[in-house]
């Protein structure tokens, strides 16, 4: 596990509150950060999903130390529900997602995810379904411009669709090195110093694998599955996950604005939240651990 820090781990631990007894998902197994912490906080049972066979394979070292303990489960936390229930788990006393990508899919080339070295253009975190490549050599140059606009939030996104076209007119584009060149010269140059391939490989890797689906079916699954007192906990990387889990969050709470006293509705009794959130805000992680951590920031 020496290629992944787990984000946030002692506020995730803290937040969590793994007891004895209890039982507890993992969604996103990834390099196992969260899990083995949790196994070691408390003698409970854990759950683990991943889409990605590979994060299964490692974690085979990790479940052989809690021998009954750790179950490693291969599916999509958006088929959390499903997945459980045919093992006869039906509820959980706490549930952690670490949404995005992990570090060993970013650091692995061939892989596809990084425009830091070059590889195949892949992107998916499972091995089903379209790649990137895929996707870049024959969707319309207006739909390409919708999914950089939207899932990269990239102001420059019709120059790039256009410039892509232009490339792929050429010669099918197959590798990270080639897409990140066509997306570089198509964009100017950010004065933040964020690379200016970066929106568009994010909004590409977002679109292969339905991240946004997942983490609202992977939500609502969690939700359900809670006991009473059981605790919720998501780490969250980019303003578009961000934004889905605070909206979930607080309709789930019913914290969303009430109707207008003009309304009739307003005389309406509200019902009692099923959910209540445990910190006033979200959390981020301090400079120590970012200093340390760029991929914390």
């Amino acid at each position: 596990m020496s290629g992944h820090v787990p984000v946030m781990l002692e506020e995730v631990l803290a937040t969590l509150r793994p007891r004895s007894g209890a039982t507890y998902l993992d969604a996103t197994f990834g390099g196992g950060g969260y899990a083995a912490a949790i196994l070691a906080a408390a003698e409970c049972t854990l759950f683990a999903l991943d889409r990605d066979p590979d994060a299964i394979a490692r974690g085979a070292a990790l479940a052989a130390r809690h021998p009954g303990r750790l179950h490693l489960v291969h599916a999509r936390f958006g088929d959390m529900l499903e997945s459980l229930a045919s093992r006869g788990v039906t509820r959980l006393d706490g549930v952690v997602m670490d949404l995005g990508v992990s570090s060993f899919q970013l650091d692995e080339a061939e892989r596809g995810f990084s425009f830091r070295a070059d590889g195949p253009l892949d992107m998916r975190m499972g091995r089903d379904g379209p790649t990137a490549a895929d996707l870049v050599n024959s969707l319309p140059e207006a739909e390409l411009a919708r999914i950089i606009a939207e899932f990269g939030e990239e102001r420059h996104a019709r120059r790039v669709a256009k410039a892509i076209l232009r490339a792929r007119a050429e010669s099918p584009i197959m590798t990270t090195a080639r897409l990140a060149e066509i997306v570089r010269a198509a964009v100017p140059r950010d004065p933040s110093g964020i690379d200016g391939a970066t929106r568009s490989f994010q909004a590409l890797r977002i679109a292969v694998n339905d991240e946004l689906g997942e983490i609202e079916r992977g939500l609502a699954a969690a939700m359900e599955l809670l006991a009473p007192g059981g605790r919720l906990v998501v780490v969250a990387f980019h303003s578009l996950e961000d934004r889905i889990v605070k909206r979930a969050f607080v309709q789930a709470a019913g914290r969303q604005g009430g109707a207008s006293r003009h309304d009739p509705a307003a005389l309406l009794a509200r019902a009692e939240p099923d959910f209540a959130l445990v910190t006033p805000r979200a959390l981020r992680p301090g400079e120590a651990e970012t200093g340390a951590n760029p991929r914390a920031r």
